[in-house]
């Protein structure tokens, strides 16, 4: 993995610790934006490709 993959993914950890430490809606939320996310990036690469 080259550099700034280990930072995007210790970042993302981070990320993860905080919404942890906030409480279960936090998680939630976290949990929900990355799966909207994942979503709309494959469905804009198929539009695009």
């Amino acid at each position: 993995m080259s550099t700034r993959g280990w930072l995007y993914f210790i970042a993302r950890a981070m990320g993860d610790a905080t919404a942890i430490s906030k409480g279960p809606v936090a998680i939630e939320k976290r949990i929900l934006r990355r799966m909207v996310g994942k979503a709309v990036s494959r469905g804009m690469w198929r539009l695009f490709r």
